[in-house]
Order: C-alpha cells, then structure tokens, then sequence
C-alpha cells in the first residue's frame, strides 16, 4: 500500500530531459518501492523512476465437483502491475506519482496509486497531502510488494480498500489502502517512535452515509524496541530480511469517521482498531527468523440496527471482493512465522513459512460463520522484495481458500497450491 530510492544510474541533465518529461506521463512509485534508475538535474532536484509486477498461477480444489467429485480449478493471473515515480523539487519539497493496475486479467485498467506532495522539514514533523495510504495495521502498510508472503490479505477490508475492481463505480471511501487526505508523521528517540495522524476523506459526502460530510480520522503509532526499521516514511515491511539487524516493533492503529457506513436513511459510526507486532531475529548461523502477528477489531454503531447484506444504497466495511458486497463486524488476528536459510542455492535462498488466520463474526451481526485458514510455503529470495519466488499451500474455509473474508463461504475446508513471481527494480 509508497519510499525510498537507490541510485542505479546518476545521469546527468543533457539530453536526457526530453526522455524524463516523457516517461513522468506514464511513471509511478509504489509503497516502500525502491526506484530503480535516478535522474539527477541538480544538487536539489532528482527524478527516480521504477516498475513493479506480481503474477500468479493456482490451482483450487471444488468441493462440490461433479458427482461428488472433489475438482481443481486452475487459473494465471497477474495481481499487480505498477509505475513508479518520485522526486524531489526542493531541498524540504518531494513528490510521489504510482500508478495501479485494476482489473488486471480482463485487459487492465491503469488508475492513479499514490499522487502525493511531500513535504518533509525535519524528523519529527512531515506533512504529506494527496492520494495515499491511510494509516493502519502492518500487513496494510507493507502492500503486496513488501510483505513477508505473497499472499497478505486475509482479514476484513477497512473503508479504504471497499471500492475496488469490478464493484467501481458505487460509493466510494478510497481504493487499494488509499484515500484522498492530508498525513502527519514523524518519528523521535532517534527513530525508535515512529507516529503518524491522518485526515481523510471516508466515505464520500452525497446520497450515502456521510450526508453531513464528516471526515474519516486515522492513526498509528510503533514503537522499536530493538533496532529502528528502515522503511521511509510511515511505511512497513514485513521482513528486511536481515537487513535491520534484530527488531522487536509493537504498534497499535485505528480508523474512526462518523456515519462512515450504512445507508442515508440508517447511518453507522465506523470504527477499527487493532495493534501489530513485528519480531526478526538474526541468528549466530546468519538464518533469519521472522514472525509478524497482526490484530483488528471492526465494529460499527448503527442508528437503527444492521441492515440487511444487500440492501441498496448501504455502504458495508469489510466485506470480499469490496465494501459493496456485505459488510463485517468483529475481530480478526493473523500470524506468520518465516525462516530465511543463510545458506544460497545457486542464486538465492530459501524461506519455509506458515501462516494462520482467523476471523471471528460478533454474535447477532450476521448468520456468518466464523472462517479460518493454514498455510505453508516456500519462499525463493533472490534480491529481496526485488525478485522473488513463491510456492505455497492454502487449507481452510476462509472464502473457500485463499482470498479474504466473505460471508458467502460455505464452510467447507478448501485446499489451494498457488505460484507466484515477484520482481520489481
């Protein structure tokens, strides 16, 4: 869900400007993306331009095959497809231009990412104003690029990841993580105190919910116990791989806005909550071990109770497949535990992994059952989030294995074997 660049390339200004305004029209900068050439016009001024893709091949069991016999469906994907781009104009003025691909296996649309104006004083106080990240859990901030499994996204979207793909267009409170606001970060005690407070836009003001046009207020606050992360910015990441030495980060995050769910006629305060904790250790034997668990609790305070799934005009938080489908109130937790193998195999390193998550539905919200799902797997680490490879197993009830929460799973314990490629410069 945007920052730091490495300088591959340092080119000077001559002949290469008419090439940079060109490739600024198509270019972007993804979450915590490391750009993969900079332009350099002067001692201020820098363009960095980059690209990101993750594709996918799975395979899912059908429980309800053919005369009750159990068939696996299979099917390539590419999840995501990104442009990179960010700059500085000034010595305290940057910016951040990402580009999305949505709906990526029906040909793909391209929609703006991230468009955000940084403005960065010093390290206790940055103000950054634009389309960006709404302050939340880890496995939210890290994205799909920096995540310590390929598959991150389990538990109950938040207003901001609900009008996505295919349910665009419909009531819109932001897309991919991302809303239209204003972030204040910053971080003290020499980077151990990492803290960040947004304003946003939520749920949008018209014939929704939000008929007073209340804002959407977001927080979160980490703290490093051990070494300070490196991630820019207020971002995350799931694993550094090693690179931070040992870490050990607490946090705790919430996301509130009134009348941010609901209907016009039967409006609901939104509220989310949870805390996160990072651990990476380096071993004497230079394996890394890694675990991250994450919790959240959603709830949502209607005036005349929960509307029915479905009922038009209602703006449900939490729901699969995007906050128009059917919404969710309750908790979810999900854990991971890696191990990064010091030892290289021709041109990197294994990482075994298991996964487990877990989404408890509030009593009395709705007939939903509880939903859980296991999984194992094997990461290739080649050069970090830059490129890496992913085979790995799914087993649960958890929208019939392998996706994120949906009250339409039917309960039956689903097996899926996934492949995926990451590689991004």
């Amino acid at each position: 869900m945007t920052n730091s660049s490495k300088h591959l390339a340092k080119i000077r200004r001559a002949g290469w400007l008419p090439m940079m305004t060109l490739t600024a029209l198509v270019a972007g900068h993804s979450s915590v993306s490391q750009a993969g050439a900079t332009f350099k016009i002067d001692d201020t001024k820098w363009v960095s331009l980059g690209l990101g893709m993750r594709t996918s091949f799975s395979s899912v069991e059908d429980a309800n095959g053919r005369a009750g016999n159990p068939k696996w469906s299979t099917d390539f994907a590419l999840n995501n497809l990104r442009l990179y781009m960010n700059g500085q104009i000034h010595k305290y003025i940057k910016f951040t231009f990402n580009t999305e691909c949505s709906n990526c296996g029906d040909g793909g649309d391209i929609r703006i990412l991230d468009g955000i104006a940084q403005f960065e004083f010093n390290p206790y106080v940055n103000v950054w104003a634009g389309r960006q990240l709404v302050p939340e859990g880890r496995i939210e901030m890290n994205g799909p690029f920096y995540s310590a499994t390929y598959e991150p996204f389990k538990t109950p979207f938040e207003a901001s990841d609900s009008t996505i793909q295919n349910v665009l267009p419909g009531p819109d409170a932001g897309t991919f993580g991302r809303d239209e606001g204003a972030n204040f970060w910053g971080a003290a005690f020499d980077g151990h105190l990492k803290y960040v407070f947004g304003i946003f836009e939520g749920l949008k003001r018209g014939a929704t919910a939000n008929a007073d046009g209340n804002l959407m207020y977001a927080t979160r606050v980490a703290y490093n116990i051990l070494n300070v992360e490196s991630a820019p910015g207020y971002y995350t990441g799931g694993t550094a791989y090693g690179a931070d030495g040992d870490v050990l980060t607490v946090a705790g995050f919430a996301q509130y806005q009134e009348d941010g769910a609901g209907s016009y006629a039967n409006a609901g305060n939104m509220l989310m909550t949870g805390g996160d904790l990072k651990f990476e250790k380096v071993l004497p034997n230079k394996g890394v071990l890694t675990v991250n668990t994450e919790y959240k609790n959603f709830g949502i305070d209607y005036r005349n109770g929960a509307p029915a799934p479905g009922t038009p005009g209602t703006f449900y938080v939490g729901g699969g497949g995007g906050g128009l489908v059917n919404g969710f109130q309750g908790d979810s937790i999900t854990s991971n535990l890696l191990y990064l193998i010091p030892q290289k195999v021709w041109v990197g390193q294994f990482q075994p992994y298991v996964m487990y998550t877990q989404v408890m539905t509030r009593q009395g919200f709705t007939s939903a059952q509880d939903q859980s799902e296991y999984e194992g797997g094997i990461n290739y680490i080649i050069d970090g989030h830059n490129a890496r490879v992913s085979l790995l197993w799914q087993g649960g009830d958890l929208s019939g294995g392998g996706g994120i929460w949906n009250p339409a799973a039917n309960g039956n314990f689903v097996n899926a074997i996934k492949l995926g490629v990451q590689i991004q410069i």
